[in-house]
C-alpha cells in the first residue's frame, strides 16, 4: 500500500494507493526526486468519477509489468483535477499542442522543472485504432529523454513560451457592456440552440457530439434584462430545461441530472452526477417559467433530493460527485445501476460518491438551495444550505483563516482555495445571509472576496501561484471562460455584485464593474463560454431592485409571500437582525423595522425606496 496516496484527502488518489506504480502526490518532493534521478515526471491527471480514468487504471496502472516500466524511467505523479484545478488547467492548455482530443485521463510528461514536453489522454494497453499502446509511449518518451535531450528541452521551452503568450485582460477603459449590448449577446447565445432537441450546442446536431447542460449560459438567458429586452432568447433556457427534464439525462428515479448526453436528443447519458451541474440546474429550475412545459417544483425537488440525500455528507457538506460505475453481479458496470427502475435498484449497491467537500462547489449548492427554497417555499432546503455552510467554514478553513480547496471527512486538503472557490462560496453565503437574516454569513463573504483583491482592485490568488508550476515558469491560462462552473474572475465579480446588492457599499459594485469591463469584450464575442460574466453585466446594466422584509417571524416563514418577487436582492430579517446587518456595514438594512409589530416590506427600485408596505403587496415585476 502506497502511504503517500493512502493518506491523501483525495478519494481519487486513495483509489490508486494499491497500484504497483510508485505514485507521488502533486508537490515539490516528486520533482526533487526526478532531479535527483535525472528522469522525467509522468503526471497523470483525472478524477474519481471519470469512467475512462477507471479504464486506464485497470488496464495499465494495475498491471505490474507496465508499472515496472513507469517506475524505471519516470517519477509518477497522480493528480486529482478537482483538488488542483490550476495544475489541470495549465497542463490541459499545454496538451493542446500535442493532441486535439482533450479530456481525462490526461497524461503529461514534464521535465524535473515541471515544463511539459509531451501529452496525451487515454492510451490503451495494446495498439488500437491507430493509437500506440501506453508502454510504446513510455518507451518512446524515455528514448527521447536519453538520446535527444536538446529536442525535449526545446519543445518544453516552446510550450512554456506559448502558455505565457495566452491573452490576459487588462483594465477595461470602455466600461461594462450596455444593456443593448448584453441583449445582443443573449441573442447571439440563443443562436446556439438546437432547435430540434433543445439545449445549446456549438457543434451542431451531430450524432457523435456530446451535449452538455451548459447551465452557466442558461442562467444568463434567464436574467430579467434578457427576459425583458430579448424574450425570444430567454425562451431558449426554458425550452432547454424542459427538454432535459423529459429526457434520459434526468434520473427519473432518484432525481438530479447526469453529466452530459452522448447524442443530440439527450439520450445515452454519461452517467456521472456532479455537484456543479446539479447545483446550477437547481437555480435554472427555480428561475424557469411555464414555457419549460414541466413541473418545475417536481424537477427542483428531485435535484434537491439528490443533493441532500446522495451527495450530502454526515457533516452537512456536499460531496463532489457520484460515480458512473458500480458493481453489478461481480463486475464493474458503467450506467447499469441508473438504467434500472426503482425496484431494480433496490438490491444493488449504489455507485460511490466522491466525498471530498469542495469549497466553491458547495457555495454553488448553498446559493441554489436558498434561492430555490424561497421560490418553492422549502425551508428545509435553506436549512440544508446553512448546514453545508457551517461545515465548509469549519472543515475547509485553516487555523490562519485561509480557505482551502477541499476537505475529506473533516481532514483539510493542502491545496489552497482558488479564485473560483472564494467567489462561488462568497456568493452562496450572501444568498444564505439574505434567506436566513444572519449577517455573519454576508460578513464572511465580504472577507472571502477581499482576500482576492490586490491594492489596485485587481485579482490575486490568495495563496499565491502553485510553487511547482511557478518554478518551471508554467502559467495556467487566465481561466475567465466558464466550463462546467463559473470561472474565477466571473465568480468574484458575481460575489462582489451580490455584496453591493445587499448594501455592502459602492466599492463592491466598482469591483464587479472593473472585472466586467476587463473581460466584457471577450464575453460578448463568445457568449457560450461566458454566461456568468454576462449575467453580472446584465445586472450592472440596469438599476437594482432590493427588497427587505422585517418581521418578528423567522425568515423561512416569509418564503411563501416572496416566492414570486423578482428582485436582485431579497433580505429577510427580524428587527434585531436588521440592526446587526447595519452595524456590520450593510447600510441597506439601516433603520429597517417592523412597523407596528407587523411584517413590513421595504421595496427599493432604481436607487429609490418606496413607502413600507405589507409583503403580500410586493409584485414580481
Amino acid at each position: 500500500m502506497n502511504e503517500r496516496l493512502a493518506s491523501s484527502t483525495s478519494p481519487y488518489l486513495r483509489a490508486h494507493a494499491a497500484n504497483p506504480v510508485a505514485w507521488h502526490p502533486w508537490g515539490e518532493a516528486a520533482f526533487d526526486e526526478a532531479r535527483r534521478r535525472d528522469v522525467p515526471v509522468m503526471v497523470s491527471i483525472g478524477y474519481s468519477t471519470c469512467h475512462w480514468c477507471h479504464v486506464m487504471a485497470r488496464e495499465s496502472f494495475e498491471d505490474a509489468a507496465t508499472a515496472a516500466v513507469i517506475d524505471d524511467g519516470f517519477v509518477a505523479v497522480k493528480v486529482d483535477r478537482e483538488e488542483h484545478p490550476d495544475v489541470d488547467a495549465a497542463y490541459m492548455a499545454a496538451a493542446a499542442a500535442f493532441t486535439r482530443g482533450l479530456g481525462w485521463p490526461l497524461t503529461v510528461f514534464v521535465t524535473p522543472e515541471g515544463r511539459p514536453f509531451f501529452a496525451g489522454t487515454y492510451f490503451p494497453p495494446e495498439p488500437r485504432g491507430g493509437m500506440p499502446s501506453f508502454t510504446q509511449v513510455l518507451h518512446a518518451v524515455t528514448e527521447a529523454w536519453t538520446t535527444r535531450r536538446s529536442e525535449v528541452d526545446a519543445t518544453a521551452s516552446a510550450v512554456v513560451a506559448a502558455l505565457a503568450e495566452l491573452p490576459r485582460a487588462g483594465p477595461g477603459e470602455a466600461g461594462p457592456p450596455s444593456a443593448a449590448t448584453v441583449a445582443d449577446a443573449a441573442r447571439a447565445l440563443a443562436a446556439y440552440e438546437d432547435t430540434r432537441y433543445g439545449g445549446l450546442t456549438s457543434a451542431g446536431p451531430q450524432e457523435a457530439a456530446p451535449k452538455f447542460p451548459v447551465a452557466t449560459a442558461l442562467r444568463f438567458l434567464q436574467h430579467p434584462l434578457v427576459s425583458d429586452a430579448a424574450p425570444d432568447a430567454a425562451a431558449v433556457a426554458d425550452r432547454a430545461l424542459g427538454a432535459m427534464s423529459r429526457s434520459p439525462l434526468r434520473d427519473a428515479v432518484e432525481g438530479g441530472f447526469f453529466r452530459y448526453a452522448t447524442r443530440p436528443d439527450w439520450t445515452v447519458p454519461h452517467y456521472e452526477r456532479m455537484l456543479t451541474d446539479n447545483a446550477q440546474l437547481l437555480d435554472v429550475a427555480a428561475a424557469a417559467g411555464p414555457r419549460s412545459g414541466v413541473d418545475l417544483a417536481h424537477v427542483a425537488a428531485g435535484i434537491a433530493a439528490f443533493l441532500t440525500g446522495t451527495l450530502r455528507r454526515a457533516t452537512g457538506g456536499f460531496g463532489a460527485a457520484q460515480d458512473s460505475e458500480s458493481w453489478i453481479d461481480g463486475a464493474r458496470d458503467e450506467g447499469g445501476y441508473y438504467r434500472r427502475d426503482a425496484a431494480g435498484r433496490a438490491g444493488l449497491e449504489p455507485p460511490a460518491v466522491d466525498a471530498k467537500v469542495v469549497s466553491g462547489w458547495n457555495g454553488l449548492a448553498i446559493g441554489a438551495l436558498c434561492r430555490a427554497g424561497i421560490r418553492f417555499s422549502r425551508a428545509d432546503w435553506v436549512e440544508a444550505a446553512r448546514r453545508a455552510a457551517e461545515a465548509v467554514l469549519v472543515a475547509n478553513v485553516d487555523a490562519d483563516g485561509m480557505l482551502h480547496r477541499a476537505s475529506l471527512d473533516g481532514t483539510l486538503s493542502p491545496a489552497p482555495g482558488t479564485l473560483a472557490d472564494h467567489g462561488q462560496l462568497a456568493e452562496g453565503l450572501v444568498a444564505l445571509a439574505a434567506a436566513t437574516g444572519e449577517a455573519r454569513f454576508a460578513t464572511r463573504a465580504r472577507e472571502l472576496v477581499a482576500a482576492c483583491l490586490d491594492a489596485t482592485g485587481g485579482l490575486r490568488a490568495p495563496a499565491g501561484d502553485d510553487p511547482v508550476l511557478a518554478a518551471g515558469g508554467v502559467q495556467a491560462p487566465p481561466g475567465t471562460s466558464d466550463a462546467d462552473e463559473p470561472s474565477g474572475p466571473a465568480s468574484i465579480a458575481a460575489a462582489a455584485l451580490a455584496l453591493w446588492q445587499v448594501g455592502a457599499g459602492d466599492d463592491w459594485r466598482r469591483v464587479a464593474e472593473g472585472l466586467v469591463s476587463a473581460w466584457g469584450p471577450s464575453a460578448v464575442a463568445q457568449p457560450l463560454g461566458h454566461g456568468t460574466l454576462l449575467r453580472v453585466a446584465a445586472s450592472l446594466a440596469r438599476p437594482p431592485r432590493q427588497v427587505v422584509v422585517v418581521s418578528d417571524a423567522s425568515g423561512t416563514a416569509m418564503h411563501a409571500a416572496l416566492a414570486e418577487v423578482r428582485a436582485d436582492a431579497v433580505v429577510q430579517v427580524t428587527a434585531a437582525q436588521a440592526e446587526e446587518w447595519a452595524a456590520a456595514g450593510f447600510d441597506l438594512l439601516e433603520g429597517k423595522v417592523a412597523e407596528g409589530g407587523a411584517a413590513t416590506a421595504y421595496d427599493c427600485r432604481d436607487f429609490a425606496c418606496r413607502l413600507p408596505t405589507d409583503p403580500a403587496d410586493l409584485s414580481r415585476s
